[in-house]
């Protein structure tokens, strides 16, 4: 299977499409990682995405395009591949039908986590995490066993991202579903959208994926 996983920061994307590497073998490729590990190992590709990176600009299409395409050709044509964060725009998803091509493959499935914008204000905003060993909690909904003590070293030292506030999250959605309109018509036109409920329990959410894989 090849498909794209959607879903705006909070959605649970990167917990569910970590589930289905461990299930199925995938290959996750997210755009961010890639760039970021071709930089580290100097390949040529990343050496030009640094370059433009160092000038404060943003990577081009044909970079990224150049970054997936040597992922897919490493890749084994039996090993599903789940995309992150690209494609954004229908340039992109018209270069990702290309590329998929080139390498024998097509796109199955386009799945997006949907949430309820003030319930994932929530979600996001009352977590926090023991600064000891990184165990997560939330105000409400996994607070301590004993207020202000962590259930698994003892430590008192808490923390919060400093991202994670109601306006920022609000951003982040409005920014998602800009990225996201663009590229929804061109796959709900080939009847390959799916919908699952991301505000679900997380494995209600992996069990729901699982059914839509199976197909």
């Amino acid at each position: 299977m090849n498909i794209i996983l959607l879903g705006p920061p909070g959605a649970g994307k990167g917990t569910q499409a970590q589930r289905l590497v461990e299930r199925h073998g995938m290959r996750q490729l997210s755009t961010g990682d890639m760039l970021r590990a071709a930089v580290k190992a100097e390949t040529p590709v990343g050496l030009q995405a640094k370059a433009v990176m160092e000038r404060g600009e943003l990577v081009s299409d044909d970079i990224v395009s150049a970054l997936i395409d040597a992922e897919l050709a490493a890749l084994d044509p039996a090993i599903g591949v789940i995309f992150d964060g690209y494609p954004r725009t229908a340039p992109q998803a018209r270069s990702l039908d290309e590329l998929l091509a080139s390498h024998g493959r097509a796109l199955d499935l386009v799945i997006e986590l949907e949430v309820n914008e003030d319930a994932l204000v929530e979600r996001i905003t009352g977590r926090f995490t023991c600064a000891g060993c990184g165990k997560g909690y939330h105000d409400t909904f996994e607070r301590p066993a004993v207020d202000g003590v962590c259930d698994k070293c003892g430590s008192t030292e808490f923390k919060r991202r400093p991202d994670d506030n109601e306006e920022t999250v609000r951003t982040r959605m409005v920014e998602y579903r800009a990225k996201t309109a663009p590229i929804l018509p061109i796959y709900e036109a080939r009847a390959i959208v799916r919908r699952v409920d991301g505000m679900a329990d997380i494995d209600a959410v992996t069990a729901a994926l699982e059914r839509l894989i199976a197909g």
